[in-house]
């Protein structure tokens, strides 16, 4: 079995507080507090900064990025996200919460992250639309979404999603997907899977 590195372990500890507490403000107020995340951007980069040279804060033998790679790092996740948050898919602070992410994490674990994180949002958008018995309309909905968006983007159009408030419908607190998907990355990352190098 692999013996768990202290500061590998406080450092997972404090980032998954950091998710922790993120998750409750958006399942409960459906926001994201600024000062949650940028306490923990500030908290990963001067982490990665002032350590041991290593090759991640979460390897099997852990040591910092330096600054320049988990300021990459927290670019990488406001980078991938940003475009949906100008199509009105994505909240900003969904968006913040994934660089922030990305500051602990640096440039590929970060996309690593965020790739397992729209896995996550998939799979918990299904059991939620399954839960509420609207797995159906949710799927017509998405058809009818993404034909818009690709429509308008071929035509050069504006391919921002308006919201529609269709009766019965529920919202992912998409925090518990960004959590779920960086968890998921670290533990697969520490067995050895990556999908990016």
């Amino acid at each position: 079995m692999e013996q768990i590195n202290i500061f590998s372990l406080l450092c997972a500890l404090l980032l998954g507080a950091l998710l922790a507490c993120a998750c409750r403000s958006d399942a409960r107020a459906r926001r994201i507090p600024n000062q949650l995340v940028l306490a923990g951007a500030l908290a990963g980069l001067a982490i990665n900064t002032f350590s041991a040279p290593g090759h991640g804060l979460f390897d099997a033998v852990p040591g910092g990025l330096g600054f320049l790679s988990a300021l990459a790092g927290f670019g990488t996740g406001l980078a991938l996200l940003l475009p949906l948050y100008a199509m009105r898919v994505m909240g900003a602070g969904d968006v913040k919460l994934m660089a922030m992410v990305g500051s602990f994490l640096g440039t590929v674990a970060a996309l690593d992250a965020v790739l397992m994180t729209f896995i996550a949002g998939g799979v918990l958008a299904l059991a939620m639309a399954l839960r509420h018995g609207i797995l159906l309309s949710t799927l017509t909905n998405v058809r009818a979404m993404l034909t818009h968006t690709l429509v308008a983007a071929m035509t050069g159009q504006d391919t921002r999603v308006e919201p529609v408030a269709a009766p019965g419908a529920v919202t992912l607190p998409y925090a518990f997907a960004i959590a779920a998907g960086t968890c998921a990355q670290i533990v697969l990352a520490r067995q050895g899977h990556v999908f990016f190098s």
